[in-house]
């Protein structure tokens, strides 16, 4: 009668006996975080409001386009021979001016957009006067590009300016609110539901934070991303390549800004998430994090004239994804600043990311009252 052996496990292999090994701290977080992108690509709610806020970008862009074409004459002055140059020119209200100076005082009243003058080092020749920006219509409908001379450059393209300014802050601002918001509840409601109990005995507390942090950026870029093609789709089909091409640059820029500086955004949402237990009470804990997220957008947006302000708030962590891409447009920053300003924000999210952790860690499990700042900072 012969006797059945088993043959020994191979190593490595999970016997009878043995459990199964443990995912590591990246296989971990990569579960969690697969597991977050899931949730929020089935809810309609978010698939609704990125279909809104690409819609909402597509019509603003054709509603410029629309009230640029509809736009009244241009009103210019002409003043010797560009009077007859002008004659019967589509688009342009010429207003006749005795000489330069009198062109240059209309210009500097309003009374006309720009004026068409006899160039001072050859009378054959014309130049363009503005007050803070040359009408690029006018510029286009001369079939040889004059000289242009600004009365005011340092003002140039106020609205521009503001418009750019606000696309970027509405962009960072919106996407950090909804998805840090979105962080810090998930985390509460985990807790309230006493969920968290079982994910943590299966996984270490840090690769939770992790993997929510990480599913939530991978679905924030995503929705960046369908921003920035539905931009470059609209701004072509309309035919405003000249702002696309002076956008390049920025945009890049302002994704590589926006991938840390949320990072950094929504490792504090689910720090402070993670102190409380009820989900009427996250406002108590992630305030302080809405104000360090509003008061530089704000700063941004209202002060994008003053070059002073948007310096210092370029090189600021929580503003920074707005700041630099914005100096970068208008050509106020030099090739360094970006890089200085990315390794400040870069050093800032591995110190938050660090802080993030220790104060998720200490509050996860406590259940009940708020967690005191002081214990969820405890080493």
């Amino acid at each position: 009668m012969s006797t059945a052996t088993s043959s020994p496990a191979r190593p490595g292999s999970a016997g009878p006996d043995r459990a199964p090994a443990s995912p590591s701290l990246a296989q971990a977080a990569g579960l969690v975080a697969g597991r977050e992108i899931r949730a929020r690509l089935r809810s309609k709610a978010f698939l609704i409001s990125t279909g809104i806020l690409l819609l909402l970008v597509l019509g603003g862009i054709i509603a410029s386009n629309l009230i640029g074409a509809n736009a009244g004459p241009t009103k210019v002055a002409a003043v010797g021979q560009a009077q007859q140059l002008l004659d019967g020119q589509k688009g342009l209200a010429v207003t006749d001016a005795a000489d330069r100076a009198a062109a240059e005082k209309l210009v500097r009243s309003g009374e006309v957009d720009a004026a068409i003058v006899p160039d001072d080092t050859s009378p054959t020749k014309l130049t363009i006067v503005a007050n803070d920006e040359a009408p690029g219509s006018l510029v286009q409908q001369l079939s040889v590009t004059p000289k242009v001379t600004l009365l005011d450059p340092d003002a140039k393209d106020g609205n521009l300016r503001y418009l750019v300014a606000l696309a970027f802050g509405i962009v960072f601002f919106s996407a950090a609110m909804t998805f840090g918001q979105t962080i810090a509840q998930s985390v509460v409601e985990e807790k309230s539901t006493r969920v968290i109990e079982i994910l943590v005995a299966a996984v270490p507390a840090r690769a939770l934070m992790a993997g929510k942090v990480l599913g939530s950026s991978v679905l924030a870029f995503g929705q960046i991303a369908l921003i920035a093609a539905a931009g470059v789709v609209g701004l072509t089909v309309t035919g405003q390549t000249e702002i696309l091409q002076l956008l390049g640059a920025p945009l890049v820029w302002f994704v590589v800004f926006f991938i840390f500086g949320f990072v950094l955004l929504a490792s504090l949402f689910a720090a402070t998430g993670a102190m409380v237990s009820r989900q009427e009470d996250i406002g108590s804990t992630t305030t302080p994090v809405t104000m360090l997220v509003m008061l530089p957008y704000f700063a941004i947006v209202f002060f994008n004239s003053n070059a002073l302000v948007v310096s210092v708030m370029s090189y600021v962590p929580f503003s920074a994804a707005i700041g630099m891409p914005l100096r970068l447009f208008l050509g106020d920053a030099q090739w360094w600043e970006p890089l200085i300003a990315l390794v400040v924000l870069i050093a800032s999210t591995l110190v938050v990311l660090a802080i993030g952790s220790r104060i998720y860690e200490n509050s996860l499990l406590k259940l009940g009252a708020r967690v005191e700042w002081k214990d969820a900072l405890r080493k």
